[in-house]
């Protein structure tokens, strides 16, 4: 922002130096004319590149013209204004006026050099606007005011000891060469700060959050012993807040000085202070055109009489009032809070002023920036309306409704006045693109999963239209997957959400660490969404599921188990006297659900939370019975600047119904990997089977706790960094039974003694394949193992490459 407010003010006087340097023009001494007389022609002489024509446009003086001393003068300042000569000499020649002129050279080249602080295209472009550049009329005093302003920019950084040298070399046919060169030199630092006046407190707890500071150990990083004029009035304001914010209503700040050493590498500065006595507030009051109700507006002050006067609190309520009116329309409502001081009581009596203004309306909404998208498509997120009143809150929660698209990655809104209607705005939003799919295809390798062969197409813009599709082609050493899904997030105009899906699975392994086992499903799923308020919505649709699951004495005995007490059981013979004994079945399965969702964003999130609760149960008359729920918390907690806390849960349970033993194996939940319990090996958390391998249980516990750190802005919109703490398993309720190493039976039944815990390092990173995450963790409570019961299998280093979208 300082170095904006620079600029700014580099730009004021850039625009103010022509002015300048006009007026000094016009103060040149002038030729004068003994006698009047009538002009019968006109010559000018000096010329070079510059040609006749340009100088009588500019001259007000025609032929057949009596000039006096006073058109002569006008006529020079008329030339001189346009600032393309040096010396200006006008003459009588007869009935001829003649016109002599020394014409300025023209800049050959132009170059700035050592300068560091300030970039060279921001000093070329405003330097170009006063003539300083190729091609351009030189002007030795606008090279002087530039070496001045120069040096004044620097002195505002604290670099007293800049020197800026200029050069100007003739050339060839009136031209020049002009360069600037600049020294820097170091920045002067603070040797001393001293505050004068302070009673109540003392200096180190007033300085405290100053930016400035005097030499430390830490300066080296924070540079914070560096002196800038801007800094020092940051500080000075915050000097004030400090004092108004503790019940000092009269402070001020009497005097500032800032005192230079010989060298020029030293500053002292000294600030005369007036605490004053602290005052409390007596009563506060609203007057002015009251368009919402006086109680309303009186209900967002937070500073309540009887309190020590606060001046944060006071504008923390301003605040809130500008907001109150602006979702009302009055977006340009002015409030301001005035404190009368009773110096005998020590009291504050506090009275709001408010001038709400016009009621501000829409005229047009205009995305800028983003074509790849159907307008109405972003039309449809929009809950401010054209025609409206103009309501903050509206504009605000349809940028965030935009931001969350997943083709969306920034959203910036700007409301601009209609010239000559002071009541209409047009509200342009300002769109960045992301890359709207996620799309790959190769040979690759999971943890879970093997040797992978691949491909895969998730597109969340279709066609332009917002529409979601998904093919998925994936074969491997333990499994095959084909599926494709389309979701329309608009089926109708109010929001009806509708997703249709099919896909086969053929899965020998659930995991490459799973004994033996193979299930072959073909499914299909029809989904409708349904939103009952602006964060909350309903889901309900049915899935058909055909199964056939495969066992043999490779198998797991829990496998084995399952597969000859459920469903219609088979045998197959695969080849000679090799026998597997397996089960098929269809079900009909219910599928309800309920989410709520106030995140600014689907992606990398920073405000907000999310809530979901799904429900799928087998309908009667499936061949297996069972239900299973699960919840899904996600909260993030702002903590100061851009640091946030991430919190996140997941519960799961699970249950047979009517004569199905135990959930299928394919419905088991697991736990332990780059997704879950972060640290643990993926997938090998919970309960073993008979040979030792993971088989997922049906009652899932998971949580983390993640501090998001602030990455540079060209980061933070596909990079995530993190510390994390991961706490979770998956346990059995009793539904299926298991065994130790010595065959004797073991409960995995929940236990809050048995929940593993990590910390670590996480980086997510969205990338054209996915969303690629990274993490490093050490296990807080790992396990080893015995001669009897299996230990923890932890991995420090994990990666996966999942969808984003």
């Amino acid at each position: 922002m300082r170095h904006w407010q620079n600029k700014r003010q580099g730009v004021r006087f850039w625009q103010r130096l022509p002015a300048v340097i006009a007026v000094a023009c016009l103060t040149l001494p002038v030729a004068a004319l003994a006698v009047d007389f009538v002009v019968r022609d006109m010559r000018v002489e000096g010329l070079q590149r510059i040609s006749e024509g340009t100088v009588f446009n500019y001259l007000p003086i025609n032929v057949g013209d009596t000039v006096d001393d006073i058109r002569i003068q006008e006529a020079m300042r008329a030339l001189y204004s346009q600032q393309l000569f040096d010396d200006i000499e006008m003459r009588r020649d007869g009935d001829t006026l003649i016109i002599a002129v020394k014409e300025r050279p023209s800049i050959e080249d132009f170059t700035i050099e050592g300068n560091k602080d300030i970039k060279t295209e921001d000093l070329m472009e405003s330097l170009r606007g006063v003539g300083l550049a190729r091609g351009r009329t030189f002007d030795r005093s606008v090279l002087d005011e530039v070496q001045q302003f120069l040096k004044e920019q620097y002195y505002d950084r604290g670099k007293y000891a800049v020197v800026v040298n200029t050069d100007v070399m003739d050339r060839p046919n009136n031209t020049v060469r002009v360069s600037i060169e600049v020294k820097e030199g170091e920045r002067a630092k603070i040797r001393q700060v001293n505050i004068i006046g302070n009673r109540s407190f003392d200096e180190k707890t007033i300085r405290e959050d100053f930016e400035l500071d005097t030499a430390n150990w830490l300066s080296w990083i924070r540079q914070d012993d560096r002196y800038a004029k801007e800094s020092l009035g940051g500080d000075l304001e915050t000097l004030r807040s400090f004092y108004m914010d503790r019940g000092y209503a009269d402070f001020r700040i009497e005097s500032t000085q800032v005192a230079i050493s010989p060298n020029k590498k030293d500053i002292y500065v000294t600030i005369n202070l007036h605490e004053g006595e602290q005052y409390k507030i007596s009563d506060t009051k609203v007057v002015g055109k009251m368009v919402i109700p006086e109680e309303q507006l009186s209900g967002l002050i937070l500073a309540k009489p009887g309190s020590t006067f606060n001046l944060q609190l006071l504008t923390q309520s301003m605040e809130l009032m500008e907001f109150r009116l602006g979702e009302q329309g009055y977006s340009n409502a002015e409030i301001e809070p005035v404190p009368e001081l009773d110096h005998e009581k020590k009291e504050a009596s506090v009275t709001f002023f408010v001038d709400p203004g016009s009621r501000v309306y829409v005229r047009r909404i205009i995305f800028k920036n983003i074509d790849q998208v159907d307008d109405e498509v972003l039309r449809r997120e929009m809950r401010q309306t054209e025609g409206a009143y103009l309501s903050n809150r509206l504009v605000d929660r349809s940028r965030i409704r935009l931001q969350r698209l997943p083709y969306i990655e920034k959203v910036e809104v700007e409301n601009v006045p209609v010239p000559g209607s002071p009541d209409l705005v047009d509200i342009e939003f300002d769109i960045e693109y992301r890359m709207p799919g996620q799309f790959s295809g190769g040979l690759g390798f999971s943890e879970s999963q093997g040797l992978i062969l691949n491909g895969s197409i998730v597109h969340t813009n279709f066609l332009g239209s917002g529409n979601r599709v998904a093919l998925q082609v994936s074969t491997g050493s333990f499994s095959t997957l084909y599926s494709l899904s389309h979701t329309d997030p608009y089926t109708t105009r109010n929001g009806v959400r509708r997703t249709v899906s099919v896909n086969f699975r053929d899965i020998t392994q659930f995991t490459s660490a799973s004994s033996d086992f193979s299930t072959t499903n073909i499914g299909a799923t029809i989904e409708y969404g349904y939103p009952i308020t602006e964060y909350q919505s309903l889901s309900l649709g049915i899935s058909f599921n055909r199964a056939e699951l495969l066992a043999s004495s490779r198998s797991s005995q829990q496998a084995q188990d399952w597969v000859l007490n459920n469903g219609n059981q088979f045998t197959d013979e695969v080849s000679p006297g090799v026998v597997f004994t397996g089960t098929e079945f269809d079900t009909y399965e219910l599928i309800a659900g309920w989410s709520y969702d106030s995140r600014n964003r689907s992606l990398f999130a920073d405000r907000g939370s999310r809530q979901q609760l799904f429900f799928s149960y087998a309908l009667p008359g499936s061949g297996v019975e069972y239900y299973t729920v699960r919840h899904n918390f996600t909260k993030y907690i702002p903590l100061f600047g851009r640091w946030t806390i991430r919190l996140n849960s997941e519960l799961g349970f699970g249950e047979a119904l009517g004569d199905t033993t135990a959930l299928p194996p394919y419905k088991q939940f697991f736990s332990g990997g780059p997704q879950s319990v972060r640290g643990y090996k993926e997938s090998w958390l919970g309960p073993r089977d008979s040979f030792g391998n993971p088989y997922g249980g049906n009652v899932l516990v998971a949580g983390q706790v993640e501090l998001i750190i602030p990455l540079p802005a060209k980061l933070s919109g596909s990079t995530r960094a993190s510390i994390f703490y991961d706490i979770g398993n998956v346990f059995n309720s009793g539904e299926v039974e298991f065994t130790d190493k010595l065959g004797a039976p073991i409960s995995y039944k929940p236990d809050f003694n048995e929940l593993k815990t990590s910390v670590g390092v996480a980086v997510q990173w969205l990338a054209p394949m996915g969303l690629f995450r990274f993490s490093y963790a050490v296990p807080l409570n790992e396990f080893k193992g015995n001669d009897r019961f299996y230990g923890d299998v932890v991995e420090g280093f994990q990666f996966s490459i999942g969808q984003a979208f």
